[in-house]
Order: structure tokens, then sequence, then C-alpha cells
């Protein structure tokens, strides 16, 4: 593995093969793919800590979901990938679109959990009222931000069997920098759906049944607008699906994969 850091954001690299690039969410980092990473042995991973989260916090200035896809689109080009596979989750999701949107020749495909074009309306208030609670309090915010994401985006299941799950998400919540926290919060809650409907490339969307993010029938409906996609649907999973179904992720991205493109 060798860590690189383009414009002061982590881009770690592992393996051979075509370049995967992986997008995390919302208080997530590069780890948010490690579940994962056997089935993705034959490829080379691209794993980004995207701006204003884990080490890539210390970037400066406003996001937003544009810019934060022209960063990941630099970035790309500054290693020399020109196509890549792209593995987002969340707030990354909405990234991927972008640039499967604005750059299809760059994305090859794109393997999506708990996926979403942007915030329903309804959710956006309290996802500023997040990034004031970040920006005011600081770590005592973070923590009681963690609390509540563990208590709402994971499901009862996972908390009850899998209890490493519940403090590995927190972890990674509580351990964030508060204002590049804040800063990505608010680039979420003003997140504009990108078009999808010209999408063309291999499309792959996963979401639990108690997702309360990404919703089954709001992925459906995404599913809906991009010829050819597919979408599945796991039981007793809530937003964090990497971490809850590892290797029900690895099932669906192997057969994704396999003699699709290689």
């Amino acid at each position: 593995m060798t860590t690189q850091f383009i414009e002061n954001m982590a881009v770690e690299i592992t393996g051979e093969g075509e370049p995967v690039v992986c997008l995390h969410g919302l208080g997530g980092s590069s780890n948010n793919w490690t579940p994962v990473e056997p089935a993705l042995a034959n490829f080379q991973l691209v794993r980004f800590d995207l701006p204003g989260s884990a080490r890539s916090s210390g970037i400066g200035g406003e996001l937003s979901i544009e810019s934060i896809a022209e960063r990941i689109v630099q970035a790309c080009g500054k290693l020399g990938i020109n196509r890549a596979h792209f593995l987002g989750h969340s707030l990354g999701t909405i990234v991927c679109f972008h640039i499967a949107a604005t750059q299809p020749r760059l994305v090859k495909s794109l393997a999506l959990f708990g996926p979403l074009l942007c915030p329903p309306d309804a959710a956006r208030p309290n996802i500023r009222a997040r990034a004031d609670k970040a920006r005011n309090e600081g770590v005592k915010g973070m923590q009681e931000i963690a609390d509540a994401i563990v208590a709402g985006a994971i499901s009862a299941t996972t908390r009850r069997e899998q209890p490493a799950v519940s403090a590995l998400v927190r972890e990674s919540i509580m351990r964030q920098d508060a204002q590049g926290y804040a800063r990505c919060c608010d680039a979420l809650a003003n997140a504009k759906a990108p078009s999808v409907d010209a999408i063309e490339c291999p499309v792959l969307l996963v979401t639990g049944d108690q997702d309360g993010v990404a919703p089954p029938q709001a992925v459906r409906a995404i599913a809906d607008r991009i010829p050819g996609s597919r979408s599945t649907v796991y039981a007793q999973c809530g937003h964090w699906t990497t971490f809850e179904r590892a290797h029900d992720c690895m099932r669906d991205l192997k057969d994704f994969y396999s003699g699709r493109f290689q």
C-alpha cells in the first residue's frame, strides 16, 4: 500500500489491475472499503479520504458536491487514471453520480452502497443543524452526533449482533475533525441531484431495508432512471452497508465484476 497526498487529499493505492476509485460517505474514510477488499483482489484500489474528512480535513474553503467531484477528477488525472470503476457510499455516491454524469469517459462502472442523488428537502434542515452542532460544539458535538448516528443509521439487528460495527461507526465519526465534518454536512445539505438518465455504464445499487437515508423505494426509483442498472436490498441492514453486511457486499461485488469487465 502507498499513501499519497494530492492537494492535501489523502489517497491510498493498493494492488494491481484496473483502477477502482473508492469514495466514502459522510463521517467515513478510506477504511469504509477494508471489509470488501477481498472482492476486489484483481483490481487496483484507489481509496480517497474525501475533502473535509479524516486525513483530508485540512483542505480549506467551502465544500460542495461539485467541488469535491472536481478534486477527485483532477486527482485521477494526476495519478494517470483516465478510466476507472467507481465505488461509493452515501455522500460518496452523489459524487460518483456527478462524475458519471459530467465525465462519462472516466467512469467504467458504478457500484454504489446506500445511494442517493441528493437529500430529500425534509432532511436538509437536520443536516444543517448537524453542521452547526459540529461547528459550534467541537469534540462534544461530534460525540453526540456519533451516538445519534449509531442509534439511527445502523439496524437494530446489527447493533445487537455486531457490536463491533457500532463501535467502528462511532469511532469513525468521533475521530472526524469537527470543522471539516461541518463543511461536509454543508455540501450534503446543499447538494443538487445530477442528471443520471444518460448514464450508460453498468450500475449496481445496494441498500438496506432499514436504511432511512437511502430507503429501498428511493433506490429503486434511481434504478428505474438508469437503463440496465440493478438494485439489491439487504434484509435487517441499515445505512452502513459495507460494515453491516460485508459478506453480502463482497458476494454482489464479485458477481457484478465477474466476467463483465475481465
